[in-house]
Order: C-alpha cells, then sequence, then structure tokens
C-alpha cells in the first residue's frame, strides 16, 4: 500500500496509530520535519514512517517512504471506525414543506425544515434541526451537518459541507442615519456558494444588499469567520478561523488569509496574496506576504518588531549617555 523499505524489526505487530508524543508499544507514528526529530528519539512506537534519506535506526521498525505524512494518512484510514452513514428519506419529525424537489438518496434528518421552493439535490445530506429557506437550491452530494441554517433563495453548488451553527443568508449589516436612531436598508440579495466549499462552525455569511455574496469553488473557510454583504472571495482561497470581512470586499483566488485578521470594506485583494494572523487590513493589498496592524509587507514588518524589542536597550544607552554629559 505504501510501497517502503522495511528496517530493522519487519515482523514487529501493529495494534494501532498515534502521533510521536503519544504513540505507545504497539502502534505506528510518522516523522517527516527535522524539527521534530528530538520528539521522535522520545517516542514509545514500535514502527514509524521516515523519510527515504533518513538513516538512524530510533524505533523497532522503520518504514523509509517518499511522503511520511501521506503514507501514515493511508494507515490511520484502514483503523479507522467504520463512517457514520445516514439512510436515504425523509425522518417523520421533519417537516418538508409541498413541492420541495428532491433528488435521489436524499436524507433529511430529524426535526429538519425545508421551506416551499426549496430544491436539493442527490445524495444531499440534511442534517437534524436544520433549516432550508424558501426557494433556496443546494446541489448534489452536499454535507449540511446539524443545526445549520441557510435562508431564502440563496444557491449552494455541488459537494459543499457545512458545519453545524453555519448561518447562510443573514442580513447585512446595513444602516442608515435617520431622525431619531438608524434606520434599516433592506437586505435583498443573496449568497451564492459555488462546488466544493466547506465552511467550518459558527461561521456566518451575510446576504448581499442586492446581487450576491459569492464564495468561488475550492474556498476553505474556518470556524467563526464573518463575511458581510457583497463580499467576493476568489477560487481556492483560505480563510482561518475567526476572521472578518466587512462589506464589499473582492478577494482572489488563492489567497490565504490568517486567524483573527480583519479586513475594512470595499477593497481588493488580489490573486495569491497572503495575510498573516491578526493583521488589520485597511487598504488593497496587490500580492505578498502581509502582516501587522495596519498591515505592512513581512519583511518590513518583522524589522518594525526588532526595533521596537531594543528599545530598552536604546533608552538604557541614550540615559547612560545623558549621565555622561550631566543632563
Amino acid at each position: 500500500m505504501c510501497a517502503g523499505e522495511i528496517s530493522g524489526n519487519a515482523d514487529c505487530e501493529i495494534s494501532g496509530v498515534a502521533s510521536l508524543a503519544e504513540a505507545t508499544p504497539g502502534e505506528i507514528t510518522f516523522y517527516g520535519n527535522p524539527r521534530y526529530l528530538a520528539a521522535f528519539r522520545k517516542t514509545r512506537a514500535s514502527a514509524a514512517f521516515v523519510p527515504e534519506d533518513f538513516a538512524e535506526q530510533i524505533v523497532e521498525g522503520q518504514i523509509r517512504v517518499a511522503d511520511p505524512t501521506r503514507a501514515f494518512e493511508q494507515v490511520v484510514l484502514k483503523f479507522a471506525p467504520q463512517q457514520i452513514t445516514f439512510p436515504a428519506g425523509i425522518h417523520p419529525s421533519a417537516v418538508v414543506a409541498p413541492g420541495v424537489s428532491l433528488g435521489e438518496k436524499v436524507s433529511i434528518g430529524a426535526h429538519a425544515v425545508i421551506e416551499p421552493g426549496a430544491r436539493i439535490g442527490d445524495g444531499t445530506r440534511i442534517g437534524a434541526q436544520s433549516y432550508i429557506g424558501h426557494e433556496t437550491t443546494i446541489g448534489a452530494d452536499c454535507l449540511v451537518y446539524p443545526n445549520v441554517t441557510i435562508r431564502e433563495r440563496c444557491q449552494i453548488g455541488d459537494r459543499v459541507i457545512l458545519h453545524s451553527g453555519t448561518v447562510v443568508g443573514s442580513d447585512g449589516f446595513g444602516f442608515e442615519m435617520a431622525t431619531g436612531g438608524h434606520k434599516k436598508v433592506p437586505q435583498i440579495g443573496i449568497v451564492q456558494i459555488d462546488n466544493d466549499v466547506e465552511i467550518g462552525a459558527n461561521t456566518t455569511i451575510d446576504r448581499a444588499r442586492f446581487g450576491r455574496t459569492w464564495i468561488q469553488e475550492g474556498v476553505k473557510i474556518d470556524n467563526l469567520v464573518q463575511i458581510a454583504h457583497n463580499v467576493v472571495i476568489g477560487k481556492h482561497s483560505i480563510i482561518v478561523a475567526q476572521v472578518g470581512i466587512a462589506g464589499s470586499v473582492r478577494i482572489g483566488a488563492g489567497v490565504v488569509i490568517g486567524g483573527q485578521a480583519g479586513i475594512i470594506g470595499h477593497i481588493e485583494i488580489d490573486d495569491g496574496t497572503m495575510i498573516g494572523a491578526q493583521t488589520g487590513v485597511s487598504k488593497s493589498l496587490h500580492g505578498g506576504t502581509w502582516w501587522a496592524t495596519p498591515a505592512v509587507p513581512l519583511k518590513e514588518s518583522m524589522e518594525h518588531l526588532a526595533w521596537v524589542r531594543r528599545l530598552g536597550k536604546l533608552f538604557a544607552r541614550v540615559k547612560a549617555l545623558e549621565d555622561k554629559l550631566g543632563r
């Protein structure tokens, strides 16, 4: 299966898989990054996948492979519990409005609500207590975990995964100053999520004021992310947990946004841009890697940080010079 070369004891019996730190005798682990050599030397595992050029014999049995991480993943799948499946059909407690279009082998969980005009493609699973709004379309082979809300007229592509607590199509945060308070601006657009997107737990994606908020093909979004109205996220971008993106931001393809970054509205981020964790983005970014608040190129921000850390010594030197000069 892994096409590797064994060194050491080829007959040791393996009963499980674990990380370097957690492995016990009888389990197999993997080592692929030199940073973890010290941890590898301490592991109690009986066997390990190692790189092809790794010469040291550390555990009882070692398997030299081109990609230790990939080989380990294949073994993990062999030891994994059987995947949980949901039978096709509608749970008796689910509420499915007349006229809803359901494809073949659709599964609707307990207490789910499917409103009139909704369309759900072949093989899609709707988890317990999820809500699918009026005239919403969901493609084939999607997985909507329990307690997901997809409001009216949203469009979901094929093979989309929505984790629990996700809200798609809530109103955009739009208000205008008026006499006596704030006047709500109608949010009449939709959310469009293209094929092969995965969205983490408790993430919120607001519907557009008009037009669409658009999550393009292959985007992966972590937990607790806020995406405001009319945002466009380009193909295969990655957004890590707790990111906040204000309205009408346009994000290119292949962009990576680190955790807790904040992005001001009405700007553009070009294809391939990388944004570090906790970065505050207040202007359009045209490629490269950015960090800090406000965002600056990574090399420049690291220089700034180094300067700040040396300020204490600088102050001490200035004080010593002042004392020497009698000031």
